[in-house]
């Protein structure tokens, strides 16, 4: 009987050469309730296309998940902004043909979230809501911008207004309303009495840091207000402190500032991978039955 002929090249060395593996693809995620991303307050991301949340939306979707990321007005207040995300969130429903959801919310999106199931009707639909560096508590940085001069406050206003109302077809804005609601004295006396979480819903969330205080770099832009917040309510992440992020059943703090959590990065701040951060959550419920 001959020999086996000798292999030109090592097995090892062509498995090295061409990359195949059995399965290739992403593992699929077993999650069966379609999840919406929720962005927050600001316009930074929009820029990008798609819009916030977007390609975090996308590589979920490889993932085998069917997730959305909606846009909504980005400088309103949460009754605005609600009032659109009941409009967007029923759309998810009847595209999906689905009648539960769970809602993955980023910064003043949480509050939008908390305000649907609260004052709504969402309880009914929403099985659970995870938030990240979301300002339960009010953030300082909103008090700050709010006590600048007022030539300040209404030029910041009324570019932020023209954006807010023309980014979106069905866009709307009230800059300096949405900061009022925003400060900790607002969140402390009126939104957090007015929407208590409702019983039938999960509350997950997540608290971010970077800069002062931490050893993660923080992008340029957030310096400032990063050391600002540091004094007055501790580790933050340049917008919201872990402390105001916590709510309900607190999973967690991760380092990144408050850009780099959906995707942005100034090419300076610590590096952190947006898509495989929302994976992780999401495999999380997945593994909790959701």
């Amino acid at each position: 009987m001959p020999d086996d002929p000798d292999p030109t090249i090592p097995a090892s060395a062509l498995r090295r050469l061409t990359g195949l593996e059995p399965f290739p693809q992403p593992e699929l995620i077993p999650i069966r309730t379609p999840v919406v991303l929720m962005h927050g307050f600001g316009v930074g991301a929009s820029f990008r296309r798609g819009g916030h949340l977007h390609k975090e939306a996308l590589y979920l979707r490889s993932r085998g998940v069917r997730a959305v990321a909606p846009n909504v007005s980005p400088y309103n207040t949460v009754r605005a902004r609600t009032a659109t995300w009941n409009d967007r969130l029923q759309r998810v429903l009847d595209e999906t043909d689905a009648d539960r959801l769970l809602l993955i919310a980023h910064s003043m999106g949480g509050l939008d979230a908390r305000y649907l199931i609260s004052a709504l009707g969402w309880h009914k639909v929403v099985d659970v809501l995870v938030t990240i560096a979301t300002p339960h508590r009010g953030s300082s940085v909103a008090s700050l911008v709010l006590d600048q001069p007022e030539l300040v406050r209404d030029w910041l206003a009324d570019m932020a207004d023209w954006v807010g109302t023309h980014i979106l077809e069905d866009g709307s804005a009230n800059l300096r309303q949405a900061l009022t609601e925003l400060t900790p004295e607002h969140m402390e006396n009126t939104f957090n009495p007015e929407v208590p979480n409702h019983p039938d819903v999960d509350y997950w969330s997540y608290g971010c840091r970077a800069g002062k205080g931490t050893a993660i770099p923080i992008a340029p832009i957030f310096r400032y207000l990063n050391r600002y917040l540091y004094e007055e309510e501790g580790e933050n992440d340049g917008i919201v402190s872990v402390e105001s992020a916590r709510w309900g059943d607190y999973q967690g703090t991760i380092d990144a500032d408050h850009a780099r959590q959906v995707g942005l990065s100034s090419g300076l701040a610590a590096d952190f991978d947006s898509n495989a951060f929302y994976t992780t959550i999401v495999q999380n419920l997945a593994d909790d039955g959701w």
